[in-house]
Protein backbone atom coordinates (compact mmCIF):
# COMPACT_ATOMS: atom_id res chain seq x y z
CA UNK A 1 0.00 0.00 0.00
CA UNK A 2 0.87 3.62 -0.57
CA UNK A 3 2.29 5.47 2.77
CA UNK A 4 2.25 9.08 2.52
CA UNK A 5 4.37 11.17 5.06
CA UNK A 6 2.94 10.63 8.54
CA UNK A 7 0.65 13.28 10.03
CA UNK A 8 -2.21 13.21 11.78
CA UNK A 9 -5.06 14.96 14.28
CA UNK A 10 -4.33 13.71 17.71
CA UNK A 11 -7.95 12.45 19.24
CA UNK A 12 -8.46 12.08 23.02
CA UNK A 13 -6.28 14.50 25.12
CA UNK A 14 -3.11 14.01 22.68
CA UNK A 15 -1.36 16.24 20.42
CA UNK A 16 -1.59 16.08 16.50
CA UNK A 17 1.47 15.21 14.68
CA UNK A 18 1.76 18.68 12.71
CA UNK A 19 3.79 20.65 11.42
CA UNK A 20 5.39 23.99 12.98
CA UNK A 21 6.59 22.47 15.80
CA UNK A 22 10.22 22.34 15.45
CA UNK A 23 12.50 19.80 17.35
CA UNK A 24 15.68 18.19 18.17
CA UNK A 25 14.82 15.74 15.04
CA UNK A 26 13.55 18.70 12.96
CA UNK A 27 14.26 22.27 13.10
CA UNK A 28 12.34 23.36 10.78
CA UNK A 29 9.31 21.92 11.68
CA UNK A 30 8.05 21.13 8.51
CA UNK A 31 8.49 17.16 8.17
CA UNK A 32 4.82 15.66 8.60
CA UNK A 33 3.73 11.67 8.58
CA UNK A 34 0.32 10.39 7.41
CA UNK A 35 -0.68 6.60 7.13
CA UNK A 36 -3.92 5.42 5.85
CA UNK A 37 -4.31 2.91 8.69
CA UNK A 38 -3.33 4.98 11.44
CA UNK A 39 -3.76 8.35 12.82
CA UNK A 40 -0.57 9.41 14.61
CA UNK A 41 -0.37 11.87 17.66
CA UNK A 42 2.09 12.82 20.22
CA UNK A 43 1.19 11.83 23.82
CA UNK A 44 4.08 15.10 24.60
CA UNK A 45 5.72 17.72 22.22
CA UNK A 46 8.73 17.09 21.27
CA UNK A 47 12.24 17.91 23.10
CA UNK A 48 14.74 20.57 21.53
CA UNK A 49 17.42 18.83 23.53
CA UNK A 50 19.03 15.59 23.82
CA UNK A 51 19.22 16.13 27.73
CA UNK A 52 21.18 18.85 29.29
CA UNK A 53 25.01 18.59 30.98
CA UNK A 54 27.28 21.00 31.10
CA UNK A 55 26.64 24.38 30.21
CA UNK A 56 28.76 27.75 29.80
CA UNK A 57 28.01 30.93 28.24
CA UNK A 58 30.41 31.93 25.09
CA UNK A 59 32.02 34.61 23.98
CA UNK A 60 28.63 35.85 21.78
CA UNK A 61 26.65 35.79 25.02
CA UNK A 62 24.70 32.58 23.72
CA UNK A 63 24.54 29.62 26.39
CA UNK A 64 26.15 26.33 25.21
CA UNK A 65 24.81 23.00 26.23
CA UNK A 66 26.56 19.82 26.03
CA UNK A 67 23.94 17.09 25.42
CA UNK A 68 26.13 13.87 26.60
CA UNK A 69 23.69 11.39 24.89
CA UNK A 70 23.17 12.76 21.93
CA UNK A 71 27.28 13.57 21.43
CA UNK A 72 26.52 17.03 20.31
CA UNK A 73 26.72 20.64 21.80
CA UNK A 74 24.06 22.95 20.70
CA UNK A 75 24.28 27.20 21.14
CA UNK A 76 20.73 28.98 22.99
CA UNK A 77 19.77 32.14 22.79
CA UNK A 78 18.99 33.21 26.40
CA UNK A 79 16.25 36.26 24.94
CA UNK A 80 14.49 34.20 22.55
CA UNK A 81 15.62 30.35 23.49
CA UNK A 82 16.73 29.37 20.26
CA UNK A 83 18.86 26.82 19.74
CA UNK A 84 21.71 25.72 17.28
CA UNK A 85 23.56 22.69 16.66
CA UNK A 86 26.90 23.77 16.68
CA UNK A 87 29.33 20.30 17.49
CA UNK A 88 26.86 17.82 15.96
CA UNK A 89 26.50 14.41 16.54
CA UNK A 90 28.84 13.59 13.50
CA UNK A 91 31.85 15.80 14.53
CA UNK A 92 34.63 14.10 16.68
CA UNK A 93 33.41 14.76 19.95
CA UNK A 94 31.08 11.21 20.88
CA UNK A 95 29.75 11.77 24.09
CA UNK A 96 30.24 15.60 25.81
CA UNK A 97 29.56 16.29 29.30
CA UNK A 98 30.63 19.74 30.22
CA UNK A 99 32.56 22.62 28.42
CA UNK A 100 34.60 25.71 29.03
CA UNK A 101 35.62 28.78 27.31
CA UNK A 102 39.48 30.10 27.01
CA UNK A 103 40.55 33.32 26.55
CA UNK A 104 40.53 33.49 23.35
CA UNK A 105 37.30 32.45 22.90
CA UNK A 106 38.46 28.28 22.31
CA UNK A 107 36.06 26.04 23.27
CA UNK A 108 37.02 23.26 25.68
CA UNK A 109 35.09 19.95 25.72
CA UNK A 110 35.32 16.63 28.09
CA UNK A 111 34.51 13.74 25.90
CA UNK A 112 33.32 11.52 28.71
CA UNK A 113 33.10 8.11 27.42
CA UNK A 114 36.57 7.93 24.89
CA UNK A 115 38.57 9.94 27.37
CA UNK A 116 39.35 12.62 25.31
CA UNK A 117 39.82 16.80 26.12
CA UNK A 118 39.36 18.55 22.89
CA UNK A 119 39.85 22.34 21.17
CA UNK A 120 37.11 23.75 18.98
CA UNK A 121 38.77 26.73 18.34
CA UNK A 122 36.91 30.33 17.33
CA UNK A 123 36.91 28.78 13.62
CA UNK A 124 35.58 25.32 14.18
CA UNK A 125 38.55 23.03 13.91
CA UNK A 126 39.17 20.48 16.31
CA UNK A 127 42.41 19.70 18.18
CA UNK A 128 42.93 16.78 20.60
CA UNK A 129 43.98 18.39 23.64
CA UNK A 130 44.69 14.85 25.41
CA UNK A 131 43.70 11.37 24.99
CA UNK A 132 44.78 9.87 28.37
CA UNK A 133 41.90 11.26 30.84
CA UNK A 134 39.75 8.64 32.27
CA UNK A 135 36.21 9.84 32.54
CA UNK A 136 36.39 13.73 31.90
CA UNK A 137 34.00 15.96 33.12
CA UNK A 138 33.99 18.90 35.18
CA UNK A 139 36.10 21.13 33.04
CA UNK A 140 37.02 24.68 33.68
CA UNK A 141 40.05 27.32 32.42
CA UNK A 142 41.68 29.81 33.85
CA UNK A 143 43.06 32.78 31.58
CA UNK A 144 44.70 30.52 29.45
CA UNK A 145 45.10 27.60 31.71
CA UNK A 146 43.10 24.58 31.36
CA UNK A 147 41.59 22.15 34.76
CA UNK A 148 40.25 19.11 34.09
CA UNK A 149 38.29 16.43 36.57
CA UNK A 150 37.80 12.43 36.37
CA UNK A 151 34.35 11.00 37.20
CA UNK A 152 35.33 7.92 38.70
CA UNK A 153 36.04 6.51 41.96
CA UNK A 154 39.59 7.91 43.05
CA UNK A 155 39.24 10.28 39.98
CA UNK A 156 42.22 12.58 39.74
CA UNK A 157 42.05 16.52 38.94
CA UNK A 158 44.86 17.85 36.65
CA UNK A 159 45.75 21.10 34.33
CA UNK A 160 46.14 20.28 31.00
CA UNK A 161 48.31 22.17 28.15
CA UNK A 162 46.86 22.84 24.69
CA UNK A 163 49.51 24.52 23.48
CA UNK A 164 49.56 25.91 20.20
CA UNK A 165 46.86 28.79 19.28
CA UNK A 166 45.03 29.36 22.47
CA UNK A 167 47.04 28.16 24.87
CA UNK A 168 50.44 28.71 27.17
CA UNK A 169 52.62 30.14 25.74
CA UNK A 170 55.98 26.68 25.84
CA UNK A 171 52.65 24.22 26.61
CA UNK A 172 53.16 22.43 23.39
CA UNK A 173 53.77 18.47 24.50
CA UNK A 174 53.78 19.27 28.12
CA UNK A 175 52.56 16.33 30.31
CA UNK A 176 49.42 16.94 32.39
CA UNK A 177 50.10 18.23 36.34
CA UNK A 178 47.97 15.80 38.54
CA UNK A 179 47.08 18.24 41.15
CA UNK A 180 45.04 15.59 43.67
CA UNK A 181 44.01 12.24 43.20
CA UNK A 182 41.09 10.36 45.44
CA UNK A 183 37.88 12.36 44.00
CA UNK A 184 34.62 10.74 44.59
CA UNK A 185 33.12 11.28 41.10
CA UNK A 186 34.40 14.45 39.90
CA UNK A 187 31.78 16.56 38.23
CA UNK A 188 31.21 20.55 37.44
CA UNK A 189 34.04 22.85 38.74
CA UNK A 190 34.67 26.10 38.66
CA UNK A 191 37.65 28.75 39.26
CA UNK A 192 36.32 30.57 42.72
CA UNK A 193 36.99 34.60 44.01
CA UNK A 194 39.66 33.60 45.50
CA UNK A 195 41.54 31.94 42.37
CA UNK A 196 41.11 28.40 43.96
CA UNK A 197 39.76 25.39 42.05
CA UNK A 198 36.20 24.18 43.64
CA UNK A 199 35.01 20.89 43.13
CA UNK A 200 32.00 18.34 44.28
CA UNK A 201 32.77 14.80 45.72
CA UNK A 202 29.64 13.79 43.82
CA UNK A 203 29.19 10.15 45.33
CA UNK A 204 30.84 8.37 48.29
CA UNK A 205 34.34 7.10 46.65
CA UNK A 206 36.79 5.34 48.30
CA UNK A 207 36.09 6.87 51.72
CA UNK A 208 31.97 7.05 51.83
CA UNK A 209 32.62 10.14 54.10
CA UNK A 210 33.65 12.22 51.79
CA UNK A 211 30.00 12.30 49.91
CA UNK A 212 28.01 15.49 50.26
CA UNK A 213 31.45 18.07 50.54
CA UNK A 214 32.95 20.62 48.37
CA UNK A 215 36.66 21.19 48.04
CA UNK A 216 38.99 23.36 46.70
CA UNK A 217 42.76 23.13 46.14
CA UNK A 218 45.14 25.90 44.23
CA UNK A 219 45.31 25.89 40.96
CA UNK A 220 49.42 25.65 41.48
CA UNK A 221 49.35 22.34 43.56
CA UNK A 222 48.85 22.16 47.35
CA UNK A 223 46.97 20.30 50.12
CA UNK A 224 43.26 20.33 48.84
CA UNK A 225 40.43 21.35 51.80
CA UNK A 226 36.80 20.94 52.05
CA UNK A 227 35.41 23.83 52.59
CA UNK A 228 31.71 22.90 52.77
CA UNK A 229 30.27 19.72 54.71
CA UNK A 230 26.45 18.13 54.37
CA UNK A 231 25.76 19.55 50.76
CA UNK A 232 22.82 17.66 49.67
CA UNK A 233 23.64 15.25 46.82
CA UNK A 234 26.10 17.75 45.60
CA UNK A 235 26.71 17.33 41.17
CA UNK A 236 28.10 21.10 40.33
CA UNK A 237 29.62 23.97 41.88
CA UNK A 238 29.32 27.68 40.64
CA UNK A 239 29.64 31.11 41.37
CA UNK A 240 27.63 33.90 40.74
CA UNK A 241 28.91 37.31 39.84
CA UNK A 242 29.01 38.49 43.39
CA UNK A 243 30.99 34.98 44.79
CA UNK A 244 28.33 33.24 46.37
CA UNK A 245 28.41 30.04 46.01
CA UNK A 246 25.89 27.76 44.79
CA UNK A 247 26.10 23.93 44.63
CA UNK A 248 23.38 22.03 42.81
CA UNK A 249 21.94 18.93 43.50
CA UNK A 250 21.47 15.95 41.27
CA UNK A 251 18.40 14.95 42.99
CA UNK A 252 14.73 15.03 42.44
CA UNK A 253 13.81 18.09 44.04
CA UNK A 254 15.69 20.52 41.97
CA UNK A 255 17.95 21.85 45.31
CA UNK A 256 20.36 24.10 45.03
CA UNK A 257 22.48 25.09 48.12
CA UNK A 258 23.90 28.87 48.35
CA UNK A 259 26.69 29.40 50.57
CA UNK A 260 28.25 33.32 51.25
CA UNK A 261 32.17 31.90 51.67
CA UNK A 262 33.81 34.89 51.39
CA UNK A 263 31.27 37.04 53.09
CA UNK A 264 28.83 36.20 56.15
CA UNK A 265 29.33 32.53 55.79
CA UNK A 266 25.71 31.91 55.62
CA UNK A 267 23.86 28.74 53.94
CA UNK A 268 20.21 28.75 52.21
CA UNK A 269 18.90 25.97 50.68
CA UNK A 270 16.70 27.01 47.53
CA UNK A 271 13.83 24.43 45.90
CA UNK A 272 13.41 24.89 42.18
CA UNK A 273 11.53 21.77 41.37
CA UNK A 274 13.86 20.80 38.41
CA UNK A 275 14.57 17.17 38.78
CA UNK A 276 18.17 16.12 37.96
CA UNK A 277 19.90 19.36 38.09
CA UNK A 278 23.10 19.01 36.17
CA UNK A 279 25.01 22.43 35.88
CA UNK A 280 24.35 25.92 35.69
CA UNK A 281 26.22 29.39 34.26
CA UNK A 282 25.70 32.94 35.30
CA UNK A 283 25.36 36.07 33.21
CA UNK A 284 26.63 39.40 33.23
CA UNK A 285 23.52 40.15 34.64
CA UNK A 286 23.74 37.54 37.51
CA UNK A 287 20.83 35.81 35.92
CA UNK A 288 21.32 31.71 37.06
CA UNK A 289 20.68 29.08 33.96
CA UNK A 290 20.42 25.79 34.92
CA UNK A 291 20.27 22.45 32.75
CA UNK A 292 19.04 19.03 33.79
CA UNK A 293 20.20 15.84 33.11
CA UNK A 294 16.71 14.33 33.37
CA UNK A 295 14.99 15.63 31.64
CA UNK A 296 16.77 18.52 28.93
CA UNK A 297 15.59 22.22 28.67
CA UNK A 298 17.60 25.36 30.03
CA UNK A 299 15.87 26.82 32.71
CA UNK A 300 15.91 30.14 34.30
CA UNK A 301 16.06 30.17 38.04
CA UNK A 302 15.54 33.31 40.09
CA UNK A 303 17.48 33.30 44.00
CA UNK A 304 13.67 32.48 45.43
CA UNK A 305 13.56 29.07 43.58
CA UNK A 306 10.82 30.56 40.98
CA UNK A 307 11.97 28.97 37.75
CA UNK A 308 11.34 30.89 34.10
CA UNK A 309 11.45 28.07 30.98
CA UNK A 310 13.85 29.37 28.13
CA UNK A 311 14.17 25.64 26.52
CA UNK A 312 11.57 23.03 27.79
CA UNK A 313 12.34 20.13 29.29
CA UNK A 314 10.78 16.88 28.18
CA UNK A 315 11.94 13.57 27.36
CA UNK A 316 15.71 12.27 26.78
CA UNK A 317 14.93 9.17 25.30
CA UNK A 318 12.87 7.48 25.34
CA UNK A 319 13.82 4.03 25.05
CA UNK A 320 11.09 1.24 26.28
CA UNK A 321 7.17 2.71 26.27
CA UNK A 322 4.40 0.45 27.87
CA UNK A 323 1.07 0.96 29.21
CA UNK A 324 -0.70 -0.35 32.38
CA UNK A 325 -4.01 -1.64 32.50
CA UNK A 326 -5.12 1.89 33.87
CA UNK A 327 -4.24 3.77 30.81
CA UNK A 328 -1.17 5.27 32.36
CA UNK A 329 1.63 5.58 29.42
CA UNK A 330 5.18 4.79 30.98
CA UNK A 331 8.49 5.63 29.44
CA UNK A 332 12.10 4.40 30.30
CA UNK A 333 13.94 7.52 29.54
CA UNK A 334 18.07 6.21 30.86
CA UNK A 335 17.94 8.36 33.94
CA UNK A 336 14.06 7.41 34.92
CA UNK A 337 11.35 6.56 34.63
CA UNK A 338 8.69 9.41 33.02
CA UNK A 339 4.96 9.19 32.50
CA UNK A 340 2.97 11.30 30.22
CA UNK A 341 0.50 13.82 30.73
CA UNK A 342 -1.62 14.26 27.04
CA UNK A 343 -4.98 15.48 29.09
CA UNK A 344 -3.20 18.31 31.32
CA UNK A 345 -2.14 21.58 30.21
CA UNK A 346 1.47 22.02 28.96
CA UNK A 347 3.74 21.45 31.91
CA UNK A 348 7.61 22.79 32.80
CA UNK A 349 8.86 19.40 32.00
CA UNK A 350 6.99 18.99 28.44
CA UNK A 351 3.99 17.30 29.03
CA UNK A 352 5.90 14.64 31.26
CA UNK A 353 6.46 14.17 34.33
CA UNK A 354 9.28 11.95 36.08
CA UNK A 355 7.88 8.98 38.51
CA UNK A 356 11.03 8.09 39.50
CA UNK A 357 15.02 8.85 38.67
CA UNK A 358 15.91 5.28 38.66
CA UNK A 359 18.75 5.44 36.36
CA UNK A 360 20.03 3.72 33.62
CA UNK A 361 16.10 2.54 32.61
CA UNK A 362 16.06 1.31 28.84
CA UNK A 363 13.43 -1.34 28.24
CA UNK A 364 9.93 -1.50 30.04
CA UNK A 365 6.78 -3.09 30.59
CA UNK A 366 3.60 -2.96 33.16
CA UNK A 367 2.59 -5.77 35.02
CA UNK A 368 -0.17 -5.27 37.00
CA UNK A 369 1.15 -2.58 39.48
CA UNK A 370 4.35 -2.97 38.69
CA UNK A 371 6.87 -2.02 36.54
CA UNK A 372 9.82 -4.38 34.91
CA UNK A 373 12.67 -3.04 33.84
CA UNK A 374 16.05 -3.88 31.84
CA UNK A 375 19.56 -1.38 31.81
CA UNK A 376 21.70 -2.15 29.39
CA UNK A 377 25.07 -1.78 31.83
CA UNK A 378 23.23 -5.33 32.88
CA UNK A 379 19.99 -5.58 35.13
CA UNK A 380 16.72 -6.11 35.61
CA UNK A 381 14.88 -5.47 38.35
CA UNK A 382 11.03 -4.51 39.16
CA UNK A 383 9.76 -1.14 40.23
CA UNK A 384 6.70 -0.75 42.37
CA UNK A 385 5.75 2.80 42.17
CA UNK A 386 3.46 3.00 44.85
CA UNK A 387 5.90 1.80 47.52
CA UNK A 388 8.99 3.63 45.60
CA UNK A 389 11.11 0.09 46.34
CA UNK A 390 12.92 -1.69 44.09
CA UNK A 391 13.82 -5.46 43.41
CA UNK A 392 16.81 -6.56 41.18
CA UNK A 393 15.80 -9.49 39.69
CA UNK A 394 19.26 -10.03 37.44
CA UNK A 395 22.47 -8.71 37.05
CA UNK A 396 25.77 -8.98 34.84
CA UNK A 397 23.98 -9.30 31.72
CA UNK A 398 25.56 -8.01 28.58
CA UNK A 399 23.07 -5.03 27.67
CA UNK A 400 20.12 -6.70 28.03
CA UNK A 401 17.21 -4.45 26.19
CA UNK A 402 13.71 -5.38 25.12
CA UNK A 403 11.53 -7.11 27.92
CA UNK A 404 8.27 -8.84 27.95
CA UNK A 405 5.70 -10.89 30.43
CA UNK A 406 5.44 -14.58 29.77
CA UNK A 407 2.05 -16.13 29.30
CA UNK A 408 3.77 -18.18 32.72
CA UNK A 409 4.46 -14.93 34.56
CA UNK A 410 8.09 -14.51 33.94
CA UNK A 411 10.21 -12.08 32.27
CA UNK A 412 11.52 -12.64 29.43
CA UNK A 413 14.43 -10.31 28.11
CA UNK A 414 16.48 -9.86 24.94
CA UNK A 415 20.25 -10.20 25.88
CA UNK A 416 21.48 -8.11 22.93
CA UNK A 417 25.51 -8.48 23.45
CA UNK A 418 25.34 -12.08 24.36
CA UNK A 419 22.44 -12.66 21.44
CA UNK A 420 20.58 -15.02 23.30
CA UNK A 421 16.86 -14.42 25.16
CA UNK A 422 16.57 -15.68 28.88
CA UNK A 423 13.71 -15.75 31.16
CA UNK A 424 13.85 -14.28 34.81
CA UNK A 425 11.18 -16.50 36.97
CA UNK A 426 9.63 -15.60 40.01
CA UNK A 427 12.26 -16.94 41.92
CA UNK A 428 14.72 -14.62 39.52
CA UNK A 429 16.38 -18.52 37.79
CA UNK A 430 17.24 -17.85 34.89
CA UNK A 431 16.64 -19.80 32.04
CA UNK A 432 18.17 -19.28 28.28
CA UNK A 433 15.18 -19.74 25.72
CA UNK A 434 17.42 -18.79 22.58
CA UNK A 435 21.07 -18.66 21.14
CA UNK A 436 23.69 -18.06 18.84
CA UNK A 437 21.17 -14.71 17.57
CA UNK A 438 23.42 -11.82 16.30
CA UNK A 439 21.86 -8.65 18.19
CA UNK A 440 18.20 -9.55 19.66
CA UNK A 441 16.88 -6.23 20.80
CA UNK A 442 13.02 -6.53 21.79
CA UNK A 443 10.55 -9.63 22.29
CA UNK A 444 7.00 -10.23 22.18
CA UNK A 445 4.42 -12.99 22.72
CA UNK A 446 1.28 -14.03 20.28
CA UNK A 447 -2.12 -15.42 21.93
CA UNK A 448 -0.66 -18.84 21.38
CA UNK A 449 1.96 -18.30 24.33
CA UNK A 450 4.68 -17.75 21.18
CA UNK A 451 7.49 -15.83 21.83
CA UNK A 452 9.10 -13.52 18.95
CA UNK A 453 12.08 -11.57 18.71
CA UNK A 454 13.51 -9.16 16.72
CA UNK A 455 17.67 -9.18 15.47
CA UNK A 456 18.42 -5.64 14.55
CA UNK A 457 21.92 -6.96 13.34
CA UNK A 458 20.44 -9.84 11.13
CA UNK A 459 17.93 -7.72 9.82
CA UNK A 460 14.58 -10.19 10.77
CA UNK A 461 12.22 -11.27 13.77
CA UNK A 462 12.15 -15.35 14.89
CA UNK A 463 10.26 -17.06 16.46
CA UNK A 464 11.67 -19.11 18.98
CA UNK A 465 11.05 -22.72 19.30
CA UNK A 466 10.45 -25.60 21.68
CA UNK A 467 12.87 -27.55 20.04
CA UNK A 468 15.39 -26.63 17.41
CA UNK A 469 16.46 -23.51 16.23
CA UNK A 470 14.09 -20.33 15.68
CA UNK A 471 12.31 -20.15 12.47
CA UNK A 472 12.35 -16.52 10.52
CA UNK A 473 9.12 -15.05 10.69
CA UNK A 474 10.20 -11.86 8.21
CA UNK A 475 13.80 -11.15 7.09
CA UNK A 476 15.13 -8.77 5.09
CA UNK A 477 14.19 -5.96 7.21
CA UNK A 478 16.62 -2.90 8.27
CA UNK A 479 17.67 -2.80 11.65
CA UNK A 480 14.27 -3.88 13.55
CA UNK A 481 14.08 -3.04 17.08
CA UNK A 482 10.73 -2.25 18.96
CA UNK A 483 8.29 -5.59 18.51
CA UNK A 484 5.11 -5.83 19.47
CA UNK A 485 2.10 -8.41 18.41
CA UNK A 486 -1.87 -7.06 17.94
CA UNK A 487 -4.43 -10.14 17.10
CA UNK A 488 -2.82 -11.80 14.32
CA UNK A 489 -0.11 -8.83 13.17
CA UNK A 490 3.44 -8.22 14.37
CA UNK A 491 4.69 -5.13 14.53
CA UNK A 492 8.31 -3.77 14.19
CA UNK A 493 10.04 -0.40 14.25
CA UNK A 494 12.73 -0.43 11.27
CA UNK A 495 14.96 1.90 12.22
CA UNK A 496 17.08 2.28 9.41
CA UNK A 497 14.33 3.28 7.05
CA UNK A 498 12.43 5.12 9.77
CA UNK A 499 9.07 2.69 9.36
CA UNK A 500 6.73 0.77 10.93
CA UNK A 501 6.52 -3.01 9.46
CA UNK A 502 3.00 -5.23 9.87
CA UNK A 503 3.59 -9.17 9.68
CA UNK A 504 0.56 -11.42 9.18
CA UNK A 505 1.48 -14.27 11.19
CA UNK A 506 -1.50 -16.25 9.25
CA UNK A 507 0.30 -15.76 6.06
CA UNK A 508 3.72 -14.32 6.50
CA UNK A 509 2.95 -11.26 4.02
CA UNK A 510 4.10 -7.99 5.33
CA UNK A 511 3.67 -4.01 4.70
CA UNK A 512 4.91 -0.72 5.44
CA UNK A 513 1.85 1.13 7.53
CA UNK A 514 4.17 3.99 8.17
CA UNK A 515 6.97 5.92 7.04
CA UNK A 516 9.10 8.79 7.87
CA UNK A 517 9.13 8.14 11.91
CA UNK A 518 11.17 10.84 13.91
CA UNK A 519 13.61 7.66 15.48
CA UNK A 520 17.37 7.66 15.79
CA UNK A 521 19.42 10.73 14.48
CA UNK A 522 17.95 13.56 12.87
CA UNK A 523 18.14 12.98 8.84
CA UNK A 524 21.26 13.30 7.49
CA UNK A 525 23.28 12.77 10.36
CA UNK A 526 25.52 9.79 9.28
CA UNK A 527 26.04 7.78 12.32
CA UNK A 528 29.35 7.48 13.86
CA UNK A 529 31.21 4.66 15.93
CA UNK A 530 29.44 4.20 18.87
CA UNK A 531 30.86 4.80 22.32
CA UNK A 532 31.39 2.23 24.28
CA UNK A 533 28.79 0.87 26.68
CA UNK A 534 30.96 0.82 29.86
CA UNK A 535 34.02 3.46 30.51
CA UNK A 536 37.28 2.74 33.46
CA UNK A 537 34.27 0.75 35.42
CA UNK A 538 31.32 3.10 35.10
CA UNK A 539 28.37 3.13 32.85
CA UNK A 540 29.12 4.26 29.33
CA UNK A 541 27.05 5.41 26.62
CA UNK A 542 23.63 3.18 26.29
CA UNK A 543 22.03 2.54 22.73
CA UNK A 544 18.77 3.82 21.36
CA UNK A 545 16.09 1.86 21.74
CA UNK A 546 12.62 2.67 19.78
CA UNK A 547 10.24 0.47 21.72
CA UNK A 548 6.74 -0.47 21.20
CA UNK A 549 4.21 -1.32 23.29
CA UNK A 550 0.15 -2.35 22.27
CA UNK A 551 -2.80 -0.85 24.57
CA UNK A 552 -5.76 -2.41 25.83
CA UNK A 553 -7.88 -0.68 23.68
CA UNK A 554 -5.87 -1.76 20.37
CA UNK A 555 -3.57 0.85 19.66
CA UNK A 556 0.05 1.19 19.06
CA UNK A 557 2.60 3.01 21.18
CA UNK A 558 5.96 4.12 19.40
CA UNK A 559 9.19 5.66 21.40
CA UNK A 560 9.86 8.25 19.07
CA UNK A 561 13.51 8.57 20.27
CA UNK A 562 14.38 11.33 17.51
CA UNK A 563 12.80 14.05 19.35
CA UNK A 564 11.54 13.10 22.61
CA UNK A 565 7.96 12.09 22.56
CA UNK A 566 5.78 9.17 22.54
CA UNK A 567 3.41 8.67 19.82
CA UNK A 568 0.21 6.75 19.91
CA UNK A 569 -0.97 4.82 16.67
CA UNK A 570 -4.90 4.66 16.91
CA UNK A 571 -6.67 2.41 14.13
CA UNK A 572 -8.47 4.47 11.18
CA UNK A 573 -11.85 3.32 11.18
Amino acid sequence: MAVGRWHARGAGGGRGVSAGESSRFDASGERRADSARWAVERLNPPNRLWGSNGVAFGPDGRLYVAQFLAGQISAVDPATGDVEVVVPMDSPVQSPDDLAFGADGSMYIADLVPGRVWRRSPDGEYTLVSGDVSNPNGITCLGDRLFVNEMKPDGRLMELFPGGPGGPDGAEGREPVVLTEGLALGNAMQVGPDGHLYYPHMMSGPNPLLTGQVWRIPPDGGAPEVVADDVHMPVAVRFDQGGVLHVLSRGPEGIVTRIDLHGSGSRALVTSGVTGLDNAAFDAENRMFVSSYASGGVTEMHPEGRTREIVPRGLDGPYGVTIDLGGTVYAADHYGVATTEPSREPSPEGGVSTLSLLHFSHGIVADGELLHLTSQFGQVQTYDPKAGSTRERAGGLRRPLGITLAPDGSLVVAESDAGRVVAVDERDARTVLADGLEQPVDVAFDAEGRCYVSDERLGAVLRIEADGPPTVVADGLDAPQGLAVLGDELFTVETGPRRLRAVSLATGESRIDAEDLPVGPPPGVVPRTEPALFAHGMPGMARRFAGLAVTPDGALLLSANGEGTVLRLTPRP
